[in-house]
């Protein structure tokens, strides 16, 4: 019930931004960043390492790669902290010029937004408590309480292994608990209150590195490499195409695998084509 709460909650939030902010015409958009000397941009500030609030500004990965596409554009940054359930819609409605924040570059998605090319690798993963014998490998959440973010890829999957576990006549899930926040999930997942959360490996990567002896990685949910990218609104392509130039600068010239380093302590390789689904914008 209090999760019916939250969606209903949330439903109003995007329907005001259905209602409200006018997006750019068709490729204008890069065009008015320029003339107006400032770009608004749409981040998710809950999910380290890619962005998270320290000292009340956002920092993290993503926020390091920003700073060099705003820096190209010579114009001021306005960073709108927005919950990941506000993000896609906020695009469309014209709230921001574009998404900061890691999306899962999905095929169902790759053919409603323009992806930029990838930023990291973004296969989801299981995570549960230091110690928990009960859970070896994705089959043994049958029968679990699993925590997922609303609305994003882990909730999606774990619908999906439900399904699975029900067709072959075992219990699936025991309950499937949605969270507005990644930090939500790992608090319940500490406490008790669920067996495993589902979520982005290089975050819960670096999660374990924060709080050692807490939590623990089970295994990928699929063995599919699957990338994170930022996104434009179908139409601005040109913005898109834009900010795969800078991102491009720091593959080549290595800093974004600094960065990595920086933030997760390892590195993704980047490719610079062939990662955009089939039918993508």
């Amino acid at each position: 019930m209090h999760n019916q709460f939250k969606f209903l909650a949330l439903v109003g939030v995007m329907a005001a931004f259905a209602i409200v902010g006018t997006p750019a015409k068709a490729g204008e958009t890069l065009n008015k960043i320029r003339k107006a000397g400032k770009v608004t941009v749409g981040t998710e500030a809950a999910f380290p390492p890619f962005e998270f609030v320290e000292k009340g500004k956002i920092v993290g990965y993503g926020s390091d790669v920003l700073k060099h596409v705003v820096a190209g554009l010579g114009v001021e940054l306005n960073q709108l902290d927005v919950p990941w359930q506000g993000i896609l819609p906020g695009l469309l409605a014209g709230k921001f010029d574009f998404i900061a924040t890691t999306v899962v570059m999905r095929p169902d998605r790759a053919k409603k937004f323009a992806f930029t090319m990838p930023i990291a690798e973004g296969g989801s993963s299981v995570l549960k408590r230091k110690g928990d014998d009960s859970i070896n490998s994705v089959d043994d959440l049958n029968g679990k309480v699993v925590g997922v973010l609303l609305g994003a890829t882990g909730e999606k999957l774990m619908r999906a292994f439900d399904k699975r576990m029900k067709s072959q006549g075992k219990p699936g899930l025991k309950d499937l608990r949605l969270a507005t926040s990644s930090p939500e999930n790992y608090i319940s997942l500490a406490n008790g209150q669920i067996d495993a959360v589902v979520s982005l490996l290089p975050s819960l990567a670096n999660l374990i590195k924060k709080r050692p002896g807490i939590y623990e990685l089970v295994g990928p949910v699929v063995d599919k490499k699957t990338w994170l990218a930022w996104v434009t609104r179908p139409d601005d392509t040109e913005l898109r195409d834009y900010i795969n130039t800078k991102i491009k600068e720091l593959v080549d010239s290595g800093e974004l695998y600094k960065l990595q380093q920086k933030w997760f302590g390892f590195k993704m390789e980047i490719p610079s084509s062939g990662y955009l689904p089939p039918g993508a914008i």
